[in-house]
C-alpha cells in the first residue's frame, strides 16, 4: 500500500492585532477588578464649557486656565473644560446668570462683581473683613461657614449654580492716580472705577464710582471718562496698560485686601458627574490654589520691580490717615447695609466672630517679617 502523506494543516499564527485586542481586554478586565475607573475607546469625555470674567493677556485668565488644565489631566480624558475669555459669550458681569441657565457650564470670576444681586456677597472679597487677611478669609469660608451662607443666598436667588472660592489675592493698591494722593480730600469729585462694597467706601470718601470691568478700564482712563481707578495687582495692572495713562499708583488699602477668586458650575451639569469627579474638581482647586499663590509671589514682584525700573512707575504708600478714613467710613457701610439686609447683617457678623479668635492668634503668632527684610535689605542700602 501506499504511504498516507497527507498532513493535518497546522493553525496559523494569530495576527498581532488579534493578539493586542485579546491583551486589551484583559488588562480592561484587571483594571476594573482592581477598582480603576476606566473609559473605553469609543466613549468621549464630558465636555465643559466656560468663561471667565476676564481679558485672555490678564493672569486671572490665565489662573482659569491653570485650573482647567489641572482638571483635565487628573481626570486622565474622563473631562476636558475648555476656558473662553470674557466677552466670548457673555459679558463680564453677566456670567453667573448664564452658568446658573446652563448658557455655559462654568466659569471663573470674584463674588463681589454679583453686588447688585445681593450686597452680602461683597462681603466675600470687599472690605477690612475685621483685620482678617485673603487666606484667613477662605479659613472663615470652608471652616467658619461662610460657604454655608453664600450656598443659601445663592439658593434663594434662585441661581443653580456649585461655588467654590479659591486663590487668595494680596492686598489691592488704593488706585491709580495722576498724582499722589496726600489726603482723604483728595479723591473727593474724582471719577473712580472700583466693584462691589469698595463702591461704597470710594463714595463715601467724595468720589463718583463707576464699576466698569476689567478689559474697560484702561480705555476710559485713556478718553478721560473716569480720572483714577484700582483693579487688582501689578501683573494685571500692567498687562491691562495702566502704566501707560497713569504714573503714579497708591499702594495699600482696606477696601480689598481679603478678596479671592471663584469657580462656578451649572449645578444640573455639576450632578450629573460621578462621585469621583465631582472629587476631582474640589481638590484641583485646592492644588490651584496653592499653586495661583506661588504664581503670584513670582509674578506681582516681577512685574511691581519693572513697572518702577522701565515705565517710570511711581509708588507710594496711600497715607495712614486715608487708611483710617476708609475704617471709619467702612463702620457706616456695615451699619447701613446691616439694617437693610438681613443677609448682610448674618454674613457680617458670622465673619467677626471668625475674625476675632483667628486674627488673635495670627496676630500673636506671626514674626514681624519686615524686621527681618529691612536687617538684610534696607539698611544695605539694597531695599
Amino acid at each position: 500500500m501506499q504511504a498516507n502523506t497527507t498532513e493535518t494543516p497546522s493553525v496559523p499564527e494569530q495576527p498581532p492585532r488579534r493578539k493586542f485586542l485579546a491583551k486589551a481586554a484583559l488588562g480592561a478586565a484587571g483594571a476594573a477588578t482592581a477598582g480603576f475607573p476606566m473609559i473605553s475607546v469609543a466613549q468621549s469625555p464630558i465636555s465643559m464649557r466656560w468663561q471667565s470674567t476676564w481679558p485672555t493677556k490678564d493672569i486671572f485668565h490665565e489662573y482659569a486656565l491653570d485650573y482647567a488644565s489641572k482638571v483635565n489631566a487628573m481626570s486622565g480624558g474622563r473631562l476636558k473644560i475648555e476656558v473662553l475669555p470674557a466677552g466670548a459669550v457673555v459679558k463680564a458681569f453677566d456670567l453667573l446668570d448664564a452658568v446658573s441657565k446652563g448658557t455655559l457650564d462654568g466659569g471663573h470670576g470674584v463674588v463681589a462683581y454679583w453686588y447688585g444681586k445681593n450686597s452680602a456677597v461683597a462681603l466675600w472679597g470687599s472690605g477690612p473683613a475685621f483685620g482678617m487677611d485673603p487666606n484667613m478669609l477662605l479659613a472663615w469660608h470652608y471652616y467658619g461657614g461662610g460657604k454655608e451662607l453664600l450656598d443659601d443666598i445663592y439658593k434663594r436667588l434662585n441661581l443653580d449654580v456649585v461655588s467654590y472660592l479659591y486663590g487668595p489675592m494680596p492686598t489691592q493698591p488704593f488706585g491709580w492716580f495722576k498724582k499722589p494722593v496726600t489726603k482723604a480730600d483728595d479723591v473727593k469729585g474724582l471719577k473712580f472705577r472700583t466693584v462691589g462694597l469698595a463702591v461704597d467706601i470710594y463714595k463715601g470718601m467724595g468720589a463718583a464710582v463707576n464699576p466698569l470691568p476689567g478689559g474697560e478700564i484702561v480705555p476710559a482712563l485713556d478718553r478721560g471718562l473716569i480720572d483714577a481707578a484700582e483693579f487688582n495687582n501689578a501683573s494685571s495692572d500692567r498687562l491691562l496698560g495702566f502704566p501707560d495713562v497713569a504714573k503714579v499708583c497708591m499702594l495699600q488699602s482696606f477696601h480689598q485686601c481679603s478678596e479671592q477668586f471663584e469657580i462656578i458650575f451649572n449645578k444640573k451639569k455639576y450632578d450629573t458627574l460621578p462621585d469621583d469627579l465631582k472629587a476631582l474638581l474640589r481638590h484641583a482647586m485646592e492644588a490651584a490654589s496653592a499653586d495661583m499663590s506661588w504664581k503670584a509671589i513670582h509674578r506681582y514682584s516681577t512685574d511691581y520691580l519693572e513697572m518702577a525700573a522701565k515705565q517710570g512707575v511711581k509708588f507710594y504708600k496711600t497715607p495712614d490717615a486715608i487708611l483710617r478714613r476708609q475704617l471709619e467710613i467702612w463702620d457706616q457701610v456695615v451699619a447701613a447695609k446691616s439694617a437693610e439686609n438681613p443677609d448682610f447683617k448674618k454674613v457680617i457678623e458670622s465673619m467677626r466672630a471668625f475674625a476675632q479668635r483667628a486674627c488673635r492668634w495670627q496676630n500673636d503668632t506671626n514674626v514681624d517679617y519686615k524686621m527681618a527684610y529691612n536687617h538684610f535689605f534696607a539698611k544695605k542700602g539694597k531695599g
